[in-house]
């Protein structure tokens, strides 16, 4: 079966996670890495045994043994790397959040579209055996009409301006890097609100670190979110329906447990391991599109990616808040 050359832009620790994964694969070969000096490139190189090294992200985009891209880089740099790879005959795999705004999301869609190639966000939850299994209750119609998703990404970073976190420049603050997977999860299983409120706290740098939502359905449904990196809370969701309900556990950080709560019967918790640490499942999405010669994710697909990006631009008008990029 066929090998893809994977190459890597960026060094932190999300690049390493990636390249732990894709040497994990059968189908996979790390051929290149790039980050923005050329030492940072020679000592991932060499800890990862990657042959090929760059100190600049356009040498991967020109380098003719590369199939797919890995971006990694801070969410200011998606746009113009996604660009660039896309223009040079790349697939891409770029992490969440796609792109600062919805702007860039859908120049990136129509290029990737316009040349035939493949292009995935990297929402690493939506491929965990215990989310297709979620997938399959609802799909089994298991938990009845669903009427509401609560979900929560919270985690408490002591302040410190000088954190990419709340780096506006970066696109730093809580939505972009949290607040993604609870609305990812919340269309994944109602599809898009037809109105929103919210609110959102924001740090003396003007990033965003206490964001509170609430979306609303036609068919009576509405989902309640949250995302703080100011604030610890359980990284749990629950998806209610009128037949029961079902418990994510841990949903944002490897999601192996789910419990089923169905109304007049014993809740049933169930277990599902996960290979490594959790990003070969992404890994091979991508090859299983490449193979069937697919562009687009039906898991993750470019509409949704698109449609998020939208609504985070929404709620971001409301607050008030426009990334330096933007202006």
């Amino acid at each position: 079966m066929k090998r893809y050359r994977w190459a890597i832009l960026a060094t932190g620790e999300v690049a390493k996670n990636m390249v732990q994964a894709l040497h994990s694969s059968e189908h996979a070969e790390v051929v290149a890495v790039a980050s923005r000096t050329q030492k940072r490139a020679d000592a991932f190189g060499s800890e990862w045994n990657i042959p090929k090294c760059y100190g600049d992200y356009q040498a991967v985009a020109e380098d003719s043994e590369v199939d797919v891209v890995y971006i990694a880089t801070p969410h200011n740099l998606h746009y113009e790397n996604m660009q660039m790879c896309l223009q040079a005959g790349k697939h891409v795999l770029c992490e969440k959040a796609f792109t600062l705004n919805a702007r860039q999301a859908e120049a990136c869609i129509n290029l990737a579209r316009q040349k035939g190639l493949f292009l995935m966000e990297a929402m690493w939850m939506r491929f965990f055996p215990a989310m297709a299994q979620v997938r399959n209750w609802l799909q089994q119609g298991l938990l009845g009409e669903i009427r509401l998703v609560q979900a929560d990404f919270c985690f408490q970073l002591p302040y410190d301006p000088q954190h990419r976190l709340y780096n506006l420049e970066l696109g730093g603050g809580a939505l972009l890097d949290l607040g993604i997977y609870p609305l990812s999860l919340t269309v994944m299983v109602l599809g898009f609100p037809h109105s929103m409120l919210s609110h959102a706290h924001i740090s003396q740098t003007g990033a965003d670190e206490l964001d509170t939502i609430l979306l609303n359905y036609d068919q009576g449904a509405s989902a309640s979110l949250s995302c703080s990196m100011r604030l610890y809370k359980p990284r749990e969701a629950f998806i209610v329906g009128t037949h029961g309900y079902t418990k994510v556990h841990n949903i944002f950080f490897r999601p192996d447990r789910l419990t089923l709560h169905l109304h007049g019967q014993e809740p049933l918790t169930s277990d599902h391991p996960i290979a490594g640490n959790g990003y070969i499942y992404e890994v091979e999405e991508v090859h299983s599109c490449l193979r069937a010669k697919i562009t687009e994710s039906p898991l993750m697909p470019l509409d949704e990616t698109l449609g998020l990006m939208r609504l985070m631009d929404s709620l971001r008008a409301d607050w008030g808040l426009v990334y330096p990029d933007e202006q």
